[in-house]
Formats: structure tokens, sequence, C-alpha cells
């Protein structure tokens, strides 16, 4: 059996049929996947809504773009028959360490944070992310028109995660902003 020459025309027919079959692996593989990841991102909104809302029967949900920020923010609204029990805001921040924070703060109707849940962030180790932990329970039953949400160091009332204050301030970023999207949407009119 004589050995092909190696020839441009040899080298380009077997890269481009490398080249189609692995585009079409690609592309299957993504078809499949796309559904479930989008269900579990779904289920993950569902549970924290959920979690920093109080008990409620139904949602409705509402996209409003924040007097500060570049993105829009998810409004869950969640009412008992008639009665709107809280308001569930998928929020962010740019301003953290290692960049974007995303939050999902849960509001009663007179505006007092009742929970909040960390959705993503990228922070150091031990540092940052304690943000997840029980240092974010110090927001719990505040209301932002009483309480200074900003770190002590920049004369607020939140007291800074040690040795990570960018976090911190990220943190009250995204909190703030909930919750003047949320005090822009509460106001009679739009009731």
């Amino acid at each position: 059996m004589a050995k092909k020459e190696s020839t441009f025309t040899n080298m380009f027919l077997t890269l481009l049929i490398v080249t189609v079959v692995s585009s079409l692996a690609a592309s299957g593989v993504y078809n499949l996947t796309k559904v479930p990841i989008a269900e579990v991102a779904r289920m993950k909104q569902q549970k924290a809504i959920e979690q920093v809302m109080p008990p409620f029967d139904t949602y409705s949900m509402q996209t409003v773009m924040p007097a500060s920020g570049k993105d829009s923010l998810l409004l869950f609204k969640g009412t008992t028959g008639e009665e709107t029990v809280g308001v569930a805001v998928n929020t962010y921040s740019y301003e953290g360490y290692s960049g974007l924070i995303k939050l999902m703060v849960g509001f009663t109707p007179d505006g007092t944070i009742h929970n909040i849940v960390v959705l993503e962030q990228k922070e150091t180790p031990g540092l940052g992310t304690k943000m997840t932990t029980k240092w974010k329970d110090q927001f719990i039953g505040k209301n932002l028109k009483d309480f200074n949400c900003t770190v002590t160091k920049d004369g607020g009332q939140v007291d800074a995660i040690t040795a990570a204050t960018v976090s911190s301030r990220a943190f009250c970023d995204a909190v703030n902003r909930a919750y003047e999207t949320y005090q822009s949407t509460n106001t009679p009119q739009n009731q």
C-alpha cells in the first residue's frame, strides 16, 4: 500500500472534516444541556425568592431599570389572596473585590429587609466570601429609611467583614440598589 503524499488539499480537507465534526458535537452537547441548565437556574431563583420573602401563595415578576446601575433588576411581588406580603429583588453590584456580586433581597411591605441570599460572588475565599455567612444577618429587620447601609468606615452602620471592606461595600451597594428600586416601584400609583 502506497503512502499518501501530504499536500495542502489533503491537510485542508482533514482540517475541514475535523472542524465540522467538532462543531456538530459541540452544538449537540449545547442543545442537550441548555434546557437542564435553564431549569436549574430557575429552581435556584425560585428557592431564593422563597427564602427572602415572608410566606406567599403566588408571585409576579417585573423588570425595572434602577436609578443607579447599568443592568435591570428583577422584582418579584409575593401575594397571599389580594394582599402583598413582600417583594424580592434580584440585585447586583460590580464593586466587589473580584467584580460582580448578585443578591436576592427580600422586603416586607413597609420596606424592612426580611432576608438576603447571596446568589453569586467570586470574592476572596475566607475573606469576602464571609458575606454568605451570618455576617449578612446584620441587615435583617432593618429598614433603610432609618438604617445607613454603608460600612462604619464610611460613616454608616454596617460592620464590615474583617479584611474585606471592598466586598462589604459592594454588598451594601447591592442592598441599597435593591431598596431604592423597591421604593421607586412601591409608591401608591404603582401598587
